[in-house]
């Protein structure tokens, strides 16, 4: 028979059993069975653990482990971001075993961001109990890989986060963890979302994880947790959103010291130490930039908003402006995007996303920028401004393109840029707007690398910022990871294109953006600009 099936015998106990317990014995659960002391005392005298390198052994909590088991029993809410390898997954199996067995009739749910983290953590929830004597240990009634039910009528299940996970439970503790890491993010907040109801009436909420993106749901939990006042703006033990927060340093394992940092460091590189041993938000992912550079872009919040254009600085007499416009459907999925920036500063001006916006409104706003952009700029003393705009035609771009011809391309202020056709006599043929291949989105995408982590370009659009974050290496190009958007980074992409060719042609510009993208071909000769 199957280990994870036996009912009797020395692996579980065997549920309803009738148990002779000495004096002893009896002190010795009452001991374990304390609510407010019982799960130290009994992790620290009957949890057995299976150490990495040193097989079985018995449970030694350090103090910072200490800290952590206080913070999971005296607090409603606990969040805690921890250093790798500090033992946090087997704290938190611990005090999860010990609660079901010493507080009948709970429900725990372990959701982790993948299969094989639930089954982790349910494997040491497990031997855990195997090595616990019988006369502390409850009987169980089904002990299986994902599930373990108690005779006092408690139960442990380990799922992996979705949506959906433990929706119409009614769930007495909560424990997820490397909650950072459950991707898409828009399923961790549906999951966080769906159980709040249940968490309100009186549920207990662990959260443990290294950190990962510093926009994610996790690092949003973690700051308010961190806000350690009350609404007075008193001192308080729990951050302003209810949880306790706990950090755990690489430094404060007793084994590891500056030696030891040193010789990490060396191995796994300063963005991967100081991701997951020092704790700092650094995206996780192969992203287009820089992980150390992106936490350093922090974003601003819009100057002023017209309508959905948020504006994030003034139009300045002198500046060349170069507008983009990535189009979408405009049917509730991918977004559309407009990016505005001014050269030769290479400054964000304004941007607009929208998906429910038809195409014809999509040119439209577009259109209204253009103006805006104009009209300021002539009230500033600027007879002829220097203004550059256009549309990606792929597929759906192409109903853009009719758009602008339906409405009248001189209504548009400013220089449509368009690309050259390829080839022979077709060379000077021109297709309306930019055209978007894998090799020119690459090749702009490494430009945007560049200007970025050089600071050549001013970036203040937080949306836009949260978007470079997920914007990661897929084969041998970028897009955004699975369930995120990047329609701000696409409309960008086009704003870099029509930048590096107007840095062909300006000096001013080439002196303050250095050299242009002399590797694309489509780049070999001026491309024809049609006159608003």
């Amino acid at each position: 028979m199957a280990r994870s099936k036996v009912l009797e015998g020395n692996l579980v106990k065997k549920a309803y059993a009738k148990t002779k317990y000495t004096a002893k014995q009896i002190r010795e659960l009452k001991s374990c069975a304390d609510l407010e002391n019982g799960y130290m005392y009994w992790m620290k005298k009957y949890m057995w653990i299976q150490h990495p390198t040193r097989g079985r052994m018995k449970f030694r909590p350090y103090k910072f482990q200490e800290e952590l088991l206080e913070a999971y029993n005296g607090y409603r809410f606990s969040i805690a971001m921890c250093a790798r390898q500090t033992g946090k997954t087997t704290c938190a199996a611990g005090y999860l075993l010990w609660y079901a067995m010493f507080h009948p009739d709970t429900l725990i749910l372990i959701a982790a961001h993948k299969y094989q983290g639930a089954q982790d953590i349910m494997q040491r929830v497990r031997f855990a109990y195997e090595e616990c004597p019988d006369y502390i240990r409850c009987g169980v009634t089904s002990y299986n890989k994902g599930s373990m039910d108690f005779d006092n009528g408690s139960r442990i299940i380990a799922q992996t986060t979705t949506e959906t996970t433990g929706r119409g439970m009614s769930i007495s503790m909560i424990y997820m963890d490397e909650f950072a890491f459950v991707e898409p993010q828009n399923k961790a907040r549906e999951f966080w979302t769906s159980l709040s109801p249940t968490l309100s009436t009186g549920g207990k909420a662990i959260i443990t994880s290294t950190p990962n993106n510093d926009d994610d749901l996790f690092a949003q939990l973690w700051r308010g947790a961190n806000k350690l006042q009350d609404e007075y703006g008193n001192p308080a033990e729990v951050g302003l959103n209810g949880f306790r927060p706990t950090f755990v340093h690489w430094s404060q394992h007793p084994e590891r010291d500056e030696k030891w940092a040193k010789e990490e460091r060396q191995r796994i590189g300063e963005e991967r130490f100081r991701r997951e041993h020092e704790c700092e938000f650094i995206a996780f992912d192969e992203t287009l930039i820089d992980g150390l550079k992106l936490i350093t872009l922090q974003g601003t919040q819009p100057m002023i908003k017209h309508g959905q254009v948020r504006w994030y600085d003034k139009i300045k007499k002198g500046s060349t402006y170069v507008i983009g416009l990535d189009p979408c459907l405009g049917t509730g999925g991918d977004f559309a995007a407009i990016q505005v920036f001014s050269l030769p500063d290479f400054k964000q001006v304004a941007e607009w996303q929208h998906n429910k916006t038809p195409i014809q409104g999509q040119v439209r706003v577009m259109h209204s920028i253009l103006k805006e952009i104009d009209q300021q700029l002539r009230e500033l003393g600027t007879p002829s401004p220097e203004i550059y705009w256009t549309v990606e035609n792929n597929t759906l771009g192409e109903a853009a393109i009719v758009t602008i011809d339906e409405m009248g391309e001189d209504k548009f202020p400013g220089y449509f840029l368009h690309e050259p056709r390829k080839g022979g006599q077709q060379r000077r043929q021109v297709r309306k707007g930019y055209n978007t291949t894998n090799k020119s989105k690459v090749t702009a995408c490494t430009k945007l690398k560049a200007w970025v982590e050089t600071d050549k370009i001013t970036l203040s659009s937080k949306p836009l910022i949260r978007e470079l974050k997920v914007y990661v290496a897929k084969g041998n190009s970028f897009s955004a990871k699975s369930g995120e958007h990047d329609d701000l980074v696409s409309a960008l992409l086009l704003v870099v294109r029509m930048t590096d060719f107007l840095t062909r042609y300006d000096a001013t510009m080439e002196e303050s953006l250095g050299a242009t993208l002399d590797d694309d071909d489509d780049y070999r000769e001026p491309m024809p600009i049609s006159i608003g």
